[in-house]
């Protein structure tokens, strides 16, 4: 008899928001629990199956040293690695610590920083070890994981479009807010997958699901500038949930950073 793939769940610096989104899939997941063994996920049950496992998925960044020695782990006993979340894929929001002194903060954070064992920055996974395949946001969008879940498990390649916000705005119908607002939006520029949430009720992108497959910076530079943000501001807009990932791009140079 053919047993399931093994499935993995683990988790390094993060929120757990990625690992509850797959927990809220209810009715999905349960019909996944029958289509696969879940080795790992400590998050839904205490029970441990040791590796090799046939797909792993991770959340979270590396921020200290043990991180990284635990992830080369992970995928050394990994067939496919899957990373979730901007943690994940781009080091998170905690990664704004590698715009900064570390050190510094780690003094006038903790009573006894001596205990403290932290790396100077954040980074993604895909920064220590190969990754099979990034899915990206901040959390992640259910259908977009279980659709990587279910291709992965199926042996084929991921059905995830890597065109930005906009293209979603318009699917939906909704107007521009740039165009209509002068609000400020980074949906030309962020990858889709949140179903444009927040230009549906009248904000603008946040940048939550990282850059997309086709980021023209200079170009929105100066629509930002006409709707009133100056160049704090919108570095500011951009170094949040995927701060290296945006970073990646000079924000105001023409070429992108090597």
């Amino acid at each position: 008899m053919v047993e399931n793939p093994t499935l993995a769940v683990f988790k390094l610096a993060s929120c757990d928001g990625c690992q509850l989104t797959l927990l809220d899939c209810e009715d999905e997941l349960l019909a996944l629990a029958g289509k696969v063994r879940i080795a790992h996920f400590l998050e839904a049950s205490s029970a441990v199956l040791p590796g090799p496992y046939d797909l792993t998925l991770v959340e979270g960044s590396i921020t200290t040293p043990a991180d990284a020695e635990r992830i080369r782990a992970i995928r050394a006993a990994s067939r496919h690695l899957v990373t979730i979340g901007a943690c994940a894929t781009a080091g998170g929001i905690q990664a704004l610590r590698n715009f900064a002194d570390v050190e510094e903060f780690r003094r006038t954070v903790y009573a006894l920083p001596d205990y403290i064992d932290t790396l100077a920055t954040s980074t993604p996974v895909s920064a220590h070890v190969d990754v099979d395949f990034e899915l990206r946001g901040c959390p992640i969008d259910r259908r977009q994981l279980l659709e990587v879940i279910t291709a992965f498990l199926a042996d084929r390649k991921p059905d995830i479009a890597n065109h930005s916000v906009c293209f979603e705005c318009k699917r939906r119908g909704t107007v521009c807010v740039t165009v209509a607002h002068g609000t400020p939006c980074l949906g030309p520029v962020t990858h889709a997958g949140c179903g444009a949430l927040c230009p549906a009720y009248g904000r603008g992108c946040y940048g939550c699901f990282g850059p997309s497959g086709s980021v023209n910076l200079p170009a929105l530079i100066p629509l930002l500038r006409r709707d009133g943000l100056d160049e704090r501001d919108t570095e500011r807009l951009l170094r949040t949930f995927n701060a290296v990932a945006f970073d990646a791009f000079d924000t105001f140079d023409e070429e992108p950073r090597p």
